[in-house]
């Protein structure tokens, strides 16, 4: 209950209808208010609480969607390395190297990542790719060479994996593609507040009419 009252003592509402108060005070010494002064400073001191500004909790601080990366960037570092334990055929070693180099892209630190924490599918993409796709490819892979040397199958699980990870690629390039329109509609966006801002400037490549 102490609390409580301390709270409200030192709360906005206590301090401004406190301050109207007083100016109801003023008025009683300098005559306005006659036998009614404890009406006017009561009534002032109510109309000052009431225009306060409520109290409101402050809101919860979440982390940046950025920072989210953090932990998917260590987990690409702990899938490279165990794809550096793996022996994979030629073709398929290049479509791997291909599709991590564009996850290293888009999570590297700075405004790349920034931009994909914005996009929560895409988010949802690269990771469903570093936690389990690309590993289950792999590992699908090393398991189907080894039953292949006993009893050979109608595709070679070589070719099984590079059509794998080729989907995988297109699947991050489309990504990178998408997030690359979003800069560019973004650009052209702004450009088009210019024009309609009334420049007045000629599109790049066109003189300027006489």
């Amino acid at each position: 209950m102490a609390v409580r009252v301390l709270g409200y003592l030192e709360s906005a509402r206590n301090l401004t209808g406190s301050a109207a108060a007083l100016g109801g005070l003023a008025l009683t010494f300098a005559g306005f208010a006659g036998p009614y002064w404890p009406v006017v400073v009561g009534g002032l001191y109510g109309a000052g609480a009431l225009l306060a500004p409520p109290r409101r909790p402050p809101a919860p601080a979440f982390e940046e969607p950025s920072s989210r990366l953090d932990e998917l960037r260590a987990d690409l570092v702990t899938l490279r390395a165990y794809l550096d334990r793996v022996d994979l055929p030629t073709g398929a070693a290049e479509r791997l190297a291909a599709l991590t180099g564009l996850l290293d892209g888009l999570l590297a630190p700075g405004w790349v990542s920034e931009a994909l924490a914005e996009d929560p599918e895409g988010v949802h993409g690269v990771v469903r790719a570093v936690r389990r796709d690309v590993p289950e490819c792999v590992d699908t892979y090393l398991r189907a060479r080894w039953w292949t040397r006993l009893a050979p199958g109608a595709r070679a699980p070589e070719e099984e994996l590079e059509r794998q990870l080729t989907l995988l690629h297109a699947e991050a390039q489309a990504l990178v593609d998408g997030l690359r329109e979003t800069e560019e509609l973004r650009q052209r966006s702004h450009t088009k507040y210019l024009e309609d801002r009334g420049g007045g400037v000629p599109p790049v490549g066109r003189p300027p009419e006489p």
